[in-house]
């Protein structure tokens, strides 16, 4: 059974709740102070803390703060316990960082309740996230109770770009978030001599811009619309107020762009090292797993030569040989400038 520690300064409030408690099947720990409690929460590793806000020696704020600092206790559950006359109190502790309250006096059942609530959140915020942003829009469902990136989307104005347009321009400064509600966008870097490389690939469903926001930088490289497309515009300040709202949130960003970071750097690998042959075959896969959500077998991929050639490092001309060698294999089939993979494991096994 989950292990509570009770931080509560009148013995008699705290006999009384430590008995409901023990009851209710939990192991039950208290401490008279805030400082004897943060003692006790080293030591025992509680699943969850129940702590008064007015105390001697360490009020509740400070056992919060001290909590905080330890890495071991990140992530258990804090609940504070207040008085009706210390209520207008509360928004301080909550603003740092507490996830619950209960104001005396109270039942054995609200107790209880507010607990389970506790503690339940908190398992399934120890489940395993994905490192994209299902994984993240999953996490705030958790934490918040509700889509909070849905409320995002909703009641946004449409931004509408033709295809080939610049949504944004490397160097410059972001002031915004964008969803993908239609259509495709790439973003690229280009070198000197006017050459692209395609670092990135999204569509309908995908956030967009958020690495540099995160970042507090410029845009490291260009957005380009594929397709008529179709953006929802998320201003900085909703996106910034959603990071700094939950540290667990702000950490599952971050988990993105390390997965980001992983990505690039396997994919200039890949360019350096692997034959014209696999580069080509790794990028068919890519772009059939991040457009072909649904995993038709009859899906086709929808991309100019150029584009292809750009993502996979290749030359235009060296791409179109391969395409051609990969099609007389039957590997993929080719219809004008569509491509559908005909033999998904035999490209996705490639050997260089």
């Amino acid at each position: 059974m989950a292990r509570i520690l009770l931080i509560e300064d009148n013995p008699e409030i705290r006999e009384n709740m430590t008995e409901i408690l023990e009851l209710a099947g939990y192991n039950v720990d208290n401490a008279p102070d805030g400082k004897a409690g943060v003692d006790l929460a080293l030591a025992k590793r509680p699943d969850i803390i129940i702590c008064d806000i007015m105390m001697p020696v360490l009020d509740g704020y400070g056992v919060l703060h001290l909590i905080q600092k330890h890495p071991e206790l990140n992530g258990v559950p804090f609940i504070f316990l207040t008085a009706k006359s210390e209520r207008d109190e509360i928004r301080k502790g909550m603003e740092s960082g507490a996830d619950d309250y209960i104001t005396k006096p109270f039942g054995g059942t609200e107790l209880l309740n507010a607990i389970e609530t506790r503690l339940k959140k908190a398992q399934q915020l120890r489940e395993h996230f994905t490192s994209d942003m299902d994984g993240v829009n999953h996490l705030i469902s958790v934490t918040y109770g509700k889509d909070y990136l849905e409320e995002l989307r909703t009641g946004r104005d449409v931004s509408r770009y033709k295809k080939k347009q610049i949504v944004y321009s490397e160097g410059n400064h972001p002031s915004r978030l964008f969803y993908v509600q239609k259509g495709k966008v790439k973003t690229f870097k280009q070198n000197e001599d006017g050459k692209e490389f395609i670092v990135g690939l999204y569509t309908a469903g995908d956030f967009l811009g958020y690495i540099p926001l995160m970042e507090g930088r410029i845009y490291q490289e260009t957005a380009e619309a594929l397709d008529d497309t179709e953006l929802l515009v998320i201003p900085r300040s909703e996106f910034e107020e959603l990071l700094g709202s939950n540290p667990q949130v702000m950490k599952k960003f971050m988990s993105i762009l390390a997965s980001n970071i992983n990505e690039k750097a396997g994919q200039l690998l890949a360019i350096a090292y692997n034959s014209l042959r696999k580069k080509v075959a790794d990028t068919l896969i890519t772009l059939d797993r991040t457009y072909n959500k649904t995993h038709d077998q009859n899906f086709y991929i929808d991309i100019s030569r150029e584009n292809l050639a750009a993502m996979a490092g290749v030359a235009k001309e060296s791409l179109i040989r391969m395409l051609g060698e990969l099609k007389d294999e039957k590997l993929i089939s080719i219809e004008g400038a569509r491509i559908r993979i005909m033999n998904y494991n035999r490209l996705e096994q490639m050997f260089n």
